[in-house]
């Protein structure tokens, strides 16, 4: 089994800044998208950014210039360093993985969520 733990969140002025952090354990034989989610009351779960394994990354447009995805491979962890944050990035915040467990065996995983709100 793999799990995923969020850190980082919590409650921040319009212009600030915070860093989240997934760190992945379990039966890992090697990661290889990781992403971040989010999702805001009412609102679908969208994808903020997501991370290769050879570290390219891509983010949806609203947070381009602002957020930045980063891993590292050695800790099994990514990073998202969000800043400049407005009140419409208010959402919890969840961690998305893509494992090989072992062998030619894959799955799929998720975090349980860290929230994030930018409040004025």
């Amino acid at each position: 089994q793999v799990q995923l733990v969020e850190s980082g969140g919590g409650l921040v002025q319009p212009g600030g800044s915070l860093r989240l952090s997934c760190a992945a354990s379990g039966s890992i034989g090697s990661i290889l998208t990781m992403d971040w989610y989010r999702q805001a009351p009412g609102k679908e779960r969208e994808l903020v950014a997501t991370i290769s394994s050879a570290g390219t990354a891509n983010y949806v447009d609203s947070v381009k210039g602002r957020f930045t995805i980063s891993r590292d491979n050695a800790q099994k962890t990514v990073y998202l360093q969000m800043n400049s944050l407005k009140p419409e990035d208010t959402a919890v915040y969840y961690c998305y993985a893509v494992v090989r467990t072992s062998g030619t065996n894959y799955g799929t995983y998720w975090g349980r969520g860290t929230q994030v709100t930018v409040y004025s």
